[in-house]
């Protein structure tokens, strides 16, 4: 290992692949040397990307809150009979689908809970039924827990699913329910969710049968650096091998209203150094992802500049609405005006651009 810090970051640049180890590292630095990993993910991002920061014109539609799994991280979570839980009917997600429409949107994210009594066909549904109306959007959803849930409540196998929902118009595969991807961890925050192994199965089986998706990390409640570093690594190696990853996207962990922090199980969410150095490790240790978004629902705009200081390239989606960060305590989580994310890249000398979902400029 280079003796200083410095060697290593010129390493990096250089071409040399960080290692675990050395992504450690690079979490556990302190004081002014942050700054050091932020410049150095910074060139990194102009020699990948150039002077453009990306977003996408996208609409979140919430299905339903009510969810097999109730992990300590959400807040968002219900049971069937609790106060304020729902559940959509396809007229409902029809009519939300028009709103998104006409608000001229390339995306469209279908979000919920994983409802005990969801099945494949429930997901077909829910997907034909938004691709009848938004037959020109990208249908970005079902996380791998979902895949994996759908296949166990209809008897098939996860590549049936999967191609089942690509027929039915699925666009783009989220990512999601990704969490940290260390069982340990897991045991603790979402005990209820895919384990590792399936996670990592589902993403390739949908990579290796052509559809694309993110790739995220939720961060900043009870795990280590090692583990976020393992999970970096998961990321990379699945990268390596597929090259269907469209992002990489850290999810800081909002701590307010979710039954894992008040439990006292859980940190009060990851620190504004923590922040930095997510976005510029990724940046570093991922070298096979050309994009890092900064997820400005839970960092807040400020945050959102500096981490496009920091290595990350996209402001994400639009959004108009986010329920599940504003749930967990996420305030003004919900809608960023295209103006605005004009405003914060003007402020740092870059070049707003709209993309697709998978990164075609508009």
């Amino acid at each position: 290992m280079p003796h200083s810090l410095h060697e290593l970051l010129d390493d990096v640049l250089a071409g040399h692949r960080l290692t675990e180890e050395e992504a450690v590292r690079l979490f556990e630095t302190r004081g002014r040397d942050v700054w050091d990993i932020a410049a150095a993910a910074d060139a990194l991002r102009e020699r990948k990307v150039g002077g453009i920061t990306t977003y996408v014109r996208n609409q979140n539609i919430h299905v339903t809150n009510v969810c097999k799994n109730l992990c300590g991280l959400c807040g968002f979570g219900r049971r069937a009979g609790d106060p304020g839980a729902f559940r959509d009917d396809l007229a409902t997600v029809r009519e939300k689908a028009r709103t998104a429409m006409s608000r001229n949107v390339t995306e469209i994210c279908l979000l919920s809970g994983v409802h005990p009594d969801y099945t494949l066909d429930s997901y077909v549904d829910l997907i034909s039924c938004v691709q009848e109306v938004a037959p020109s959007v990208d249908i970005h959803t079902a996380s791998p827990d979902e895949i994996a849930w759908a296949a166990e409540q209809s008897g098939v196998s996860t590549v049936e699913v999967i191609e089942r929902l690509r027929e039915a118009g699925l666009g783009t595969l989220q990512g999601t329910a990704a969490e940290i991807l260390v069982d340990r961890v897991r045991q603790v925050i979402c005990p209820n969710k895919c384990d590792t192994a399936t996670w990592v199965r589902v993403i390739r089986e949908a990579h290796r049968l052509g559809i694309r998706s993110t790739a995220t990390i939720m961060y900043g409640s009870c795990e280590s650096e090692a583990d976020r570093a393992r999970h970096l690594a998961i990321l990379r190696e699945i990268q390596d091998e597929t090259h269907g990853f469209t992002e990489f996207v850290p999810l800081s962990f909002l701590h307010e209203k979710t039954p894992l922090y008040r439990a006292g199980l859980a940190h009060p969410g990851a620190t504004g150094r923590e922040d930095i150095l997510m976005t510029a490790v990724a940046r570093l240790f991922l070298d096979n992802f050309d994009h890092i978004q900064v997820s400005w629902g839970k960092v807040g705009t400020k945050m959102t500049g500096l981490s496009l200081l920091s290595g990350a390239d996209d402001f994400g989606g639009t959004m108009f609405c986010d329920d599940v960060s504003l749930d967990a305590g996420g305030e003004g989580s919900d809608y960023l005006d295209p103006a605005e994310m004009q405003r914060i890249a003007n402020d740092l000398g870059r070049t707003l651009r709209q993309r697709t979902t998978t990164y075609e400029l508009v």
